[in-house]
């Protein structure tokens, strides 16, 4: 009978906590040591010292850990602090305030803690996991004169025991950000607020469950983790959406959840794509398609959408045209009463949105312009204001398009309606729109109105 697995100590020392995270993530790809040593070409042994803590593991193979067991980064975001104890001979040099990239000062915490086999019993499951929410200071409050008077004086209590009620308020939260995501946009106090509600979320992944509800548990925490992920990405904070996308992605795979993980996955392949990385994010897409026959027509038409703006940025327009093809396809059988809730914002006008977007990088490179025209003029008309951000993002690439092969009169009439929408939300994705859309108006800066809108583009911006 194999021995059960030695009990770490996550709360110990970073070294310590680095192992645990190591095991956890080693556990959820199904691998044993020896079959992780041999992916990034280590013994089994090295990586079982690792985990245990007599070894502190150094940044280029936390890089190589990383990529195997694709944690999002966690493990080389954690590295800098266990060489740091290293280095420093302290236990507790994690707990060094450090400034971010932001200015604020943050407080590394842990990411999650192990899975071990011992902590499992007849009735319920005590899953050691905590939340990698607060990495370089993304919720820390601003330093001001005020904000010691929202310091808490008590510490939030964790129930003993995890209810539907805790469940419930879970899925409750992940529609309210959602809501909130898709009016604003990701930034100012959306991105905070939703980060604190994962933070919660991932805390009650660490106290004890009926074994009955575990899924939905993890379920709602995949749910929750993806919309705090896509805040994360409006609002440009890259290395931690695909922290958050990780950790959501594991829940959704520890929950059995094919659905939610197709849908985390069309957002880790549309965030490399945005970021200009075609092949990862084709390699996303892919990974979402996984077991095809288990999602429904809406999340094929998605999945497809994301594999043709992958290959469109990659400028392979056959490839790109032909997944069009197969995304039109699939989204002419959908059946939204078969969809998951989190689906149902994948309607006409977001496809012809989505697809116009692959259709837009093909354009600019002088293919089937009118078709992208028409896609996106689609998808303006049917958006509704619940989805502002969306109507904006098609607007501005409508309006990119008629300024770089079309009427710049035109581009001026549908930017200027694009910047009411923007200016309603903190979105950095839908400024970096306008953004191109004000370079484009460059060549025609001896059109007045063009001129006009670019300033005013300029004023949106900064304010």
């Amino acid at each position: 009978m194999p021995q059960s697995p030695k009990p770490l100590n996550p709360t110990g020392s970073v070294r310590e906590r680095f192992g645990a995270h190591l095991r956890h993530w080693r556990m959820v790809r199904r691998l044993s040591q020896t079959q992780l040593g041999a992916l990034v070409h280590v013994s089994g042994n090295q990586i079982g010292k690792i985990e245990k803590g007599e070894r502190i593991c150094r940044a280029p193979l936390a890089r190589l850990l990383d990529a195997a067991l694709d944690t999002g980064g966690i493990l080389e975001w954690m590295c800098s602090y266990v060489e740091a104890e290293a280095d420093n001979g302290r236990p507790d040099a994690y707990k060094t305030k450090e400034r971010t990239d932001s200015g604020r000062m943050g407080v590394p915490e842990a990411v999650m803690l192990s899975l071990d086999d011992d902590t499992l019993s007849d009735n319920w499951s005590d899953v050691r996991r905590r939340s990698f929410l607060t990495a370089g200071g993304a919720t820390a409050i601003a330093a001001s004169p005020f904000s010691h008077l929202l310091a808490p004086t008590e510490p939030a209590q964790l129930p003993a025991v995890v209810r539907l009620q805790d469940i419930e308020q879970i899925q409750d939260a992940a529609n309210v950000v959602s809501g909130w995501d898709n009016a604003y946009g990701g930034g100012g106090i959306v991105r905070q607020v939703a980060t604190a509600q994962l933070k919660w979320a991932s805390a009650l992944l660490e106290c004890r469950c009926p074994e009955k509800i575990r899924p939905q548990l993890f379920a709602a925490a995949a749910r929750l983790g993806m919309v705090v992920g896509a805040t994360d990405f409006d609002a440009y904070a890259h290395d931690d959406a695909r922290r958050v996308f990780a950790f959501a992605a594991a829940c959704a795979e520890e929950a059995g959840e094919w659905h939610l993980r197709a849908k985390i996955y069309s957002f880790r392949a549309r965030q490399a794509i945005w970021l200009g990385d075609g092949d990862t994010g084709l390699t996303h897409a892919e990974l979402g398609l996984a077991r095809s026959d288990r999602l429904t027509a809406t999340e094929h038409a998605m999945l497809h959408t994301a594999r043709a703006r992958a290959y469109a940025k990659l400028g392979d327009t056959e490839a790109a045209l032909k997944a069009i093809g197969q995304a039109d396809d699939a989204f002419a059988r959908r059946d939204p009463a078969v969809d998951p809730p989190w689906m149902a914002y994948y309607d006409e006008a977001q496809h012809q949105g989505d697809t116009g977007h692959a259709l837009y990088d093909l354009a600019l490179a002088g293919h089937h312009q009118p078709a992208a025209v028409e896609r996106f003029d689609t998808a303006v008309k049917l958006h509704t204001d619940a989805y502002v951000r969306s109507r904006a993002m098609s607007r501005t690439k409508l309006a990119a398009l008629h300024m770089a092969v079309g009427d710049p009169h035109e581009a001026v009439a549908m930017g200027t309606l694009a910047l009411t929408d923007v200016g309603q939300m903190r979105s950095r994705r839908a400024a970096d729109g306008l953004r191109e859309l004000a370079s484009l108006g460059y060549r025609h800066r001896g059109i007045p109105e063009v001129t006009e809108l670019r300033e005013r583009i300029k004023e949106t911006i900064n304010a």
